[in-house]
């Protein structure tokens, strides 16, 4: 049974890039989300949390990820993190939906999984960079995040969209609560049916 959303954490990821996505998948109680590290060590995100990883990517249980979220870090950037792109490969194959966010992609890049679908990133040259990479005329510049094929992905300007994406992959609310919750999000934008409230009290 799919029923888990694996994040993938690690010394100097990103903490607040994934955070609002996860919190939504959390909400309505049907998803389970768990913390993936190289090793069962604790790690220090970007912000200065400790988070201690509940299973190491090796544990990864292929028949229940339904997602793979992978947020940014200067691990990336510095072309470690190899086991995390076999990792994503597989679990792309076994059918899990792969999420990544601003340097993020750049795994999703290593492991060919962004050569024949739409996506974005941070900008186009970042990903040109990555050995391998195929993908030059998939790169959507024009949006902050992109989901074709099993495959998400959002510049470091969009974790809002990031969300968004992940929402509507797992199909959580209804297409219009949907759109009314990336208004609020997005632009403090209230739905009709909750007139006469604030937004920090429709977002509670």
């Amino acid at each position: 049974m799919r029923d888990t959303v694996y994040v993938l954490v690690f010394d100097g990821f990103a903490d607040w890039q994934a955070a609002l996505a996860l919190c939504e998948v959390r909400r309505p109680g049907e998803w389970q989300v768990c913390t993936l590290g190289f090793s069962r060590a604790p790690v220090i995100s970007m912000g200065g949390l400790t988070v201690q990883p509940d299973a190491t990517l090796a544990e990864l249980a292929m028949d229940r990820a339904v997602m793979l979220v992978v947020p940014g870090g200067h691990l990336w950037l510095r072309g470690e993190g190899a086991a995390a792109v076999e990792r994503l490969r597989e679990a792309h194959a076994a059918g899990a939906t792969v999420a990544g966010i601003d340097s993020g992609v750049v795994p999703l890049a290593r492991a060919g999984l962004l050569d024949g679908v739409r996506h974005t990133g941070n900008w186009a040259g970042q990903l040109s960079a990555v050995p391998d990479y195929a993908g030059e005329d998939q790169y959507d510049a024009e949006v902050l995040a992109a989901n074709d094929a099993g495959v998400i992905t959002a510049s470091h300007l969009g974790s809002v969209e990031f969300a968004r994406e992940v929402i509507r992959t797992l199909d959580l609310y209804s297409p219009t609560d949907r759109e009314d919750w990336f208004r609020l999000f997005k632009h403090a934008r209230l739905p009709a049916w909750c007139a006469g409230a604030s937004p920090v009290e429709v977002a509670a």
